[in-house]
Parts: structure tokens; C-alpha cells; sequence
């Protein structure tokens, strides 16, 4: 057990979200009260490279490209699934508790959405989405609405937004290498 661990998935599965806009991400407009950020680029190129880069959403691979571990109890593709994401050291991490509200396996664009549970230093949703363009692009995008939750977030404040906006980049970055092969 590390300094600020929350616990297993399995003892989450039914905790409540912190948060009320529940699939949210999904919406034309996010929530209001939030900060909010959108990010989209370029990975790849064709019907292959859209192929690699889901799989690699689903497999957890933006998260673990930002040195995140991960342990989930099913999943990214099933709605349910309760991710565990700890940051740090192993015995000193800080554990990012999240639940699966949506998940498109089918079509040109696949993707999911997790939403905060108690104990993420943040309260909101994100969503990890690979789009194949009519013209063949592949294009990543993560959409999120967030509030800072935690006293060690809100302690944070200017720094954990920057951290949080290098994250994003390095998620984009994991994909396109998944992507490229």
C-alpha cells in the first residue's frame, strides 16, 4: 500500500461518480462549471493505422505512455470497467480511481469515456476517441471537463493544469506510435 492509495477495482465497482454529468463527453457542448479541453491531431493513415491506434486506446496504451500504471478490472471497451491509474513511485503513488460510462467498439470511430470516482484528485470525465476520416486520416482526440477535487489538485492549481496539458500531448504521442506500428 503506497502514501495515497485509494484501493482495488473490484472494491470500487459500485462507488458512486463525483460528479453529475455522467457521458457528458458525448454532448455537443461539455458541462458548464468545468474547465474543459479539447485536443485532436493526426496519427496515422489508413484502415491499419486506424486498427493499431484503437486497439491501443482500449489496451490502455495513452495511459501507460505517460507512466501511469494500470489496473483495471475488465476492459476499456466494456461500460463498468473500473480502472485504478497510479501515479508515482510504487509504495509512494498517488492512485486516479475512474469507471467506464462509454465505449464504441464498432465503425470508423471507436473509443471510451471514464469518469471520476472518490478518490481521483479531480472530479469530471474524459474521452479517448480514433476517428478514420473519409479521406483516410486518423485522427485522436481526447475531450474532457473537469473540477480540481482534491486539496493536493487544488494545492496544485497552475502546475497540475500544465502537467495536465503535457499529459494530453504524451497521450497523443502513445497512440501515434501505436498507430505507426
Amino acid at each position: 500500500m503506497g502514501l495515497l492509495r485509494a484501493t482495488d477495482p473490484a472494491v470500487l465497482a459500485g462507488a458512486p461518480f463525483t460528479y453529475a454529468e455522467v457521458g457528458a463527453t458525448g454532448d455537443a457542448a461539455l458541462p458548464v462549471g468545468y474547465h474543459h479541453a479539447e485536443h485532436r491531431t493526426v496519427v496515422g493513415s489508413g484502415r491499419a493505422a486506424f486498427e493499431r491506434a484503437a486497439a491501443a486506446v482500449f489496451d490502455w496504451r495513452a495511459q501507460r505512455g505517460v507512466g501511469l500504471r494500470v489496473c483495471a478490472d475488465g476492459p476499456a471497451s466494456t461500460p463498468g470497467t473500473v480502472v485504478v491509474l497510479t501515479a508515482g513511485l510504487p509504495r509512494l503513488g498517488y492512485d486516479i480511481p475512474c469507471r467506464v460510462v462509454w465505449a464504441g467498439t464498432d465503425g470508423d470511430e471507436c473509443g471510451f469515456s471514464y469518469g471520476t470516482l472518490p478518490g481521483h484528485p479531480e472530479s469530471g470525465e474524459e474521452r479517448f476517441t480514433v476517428r478514420l476520416t473519409p479521406d483516410g486520416d486518423v485522427h485522436y482526440e481526447i475531450r474532457v471537463f473537469f473540477r480540481l477535487a482534491s486539496p493536493a489538485a487544488r494545492l496544485a492549481g497552475p502546475l497540475g493544469l500544465a502537467l495536465q496539458r503535457l499529459a494530453t500531448a504524451r497521450y497523443g504521442a502513445a497512440i501515434r506510435r501505436a498507430a505507426r506500428g
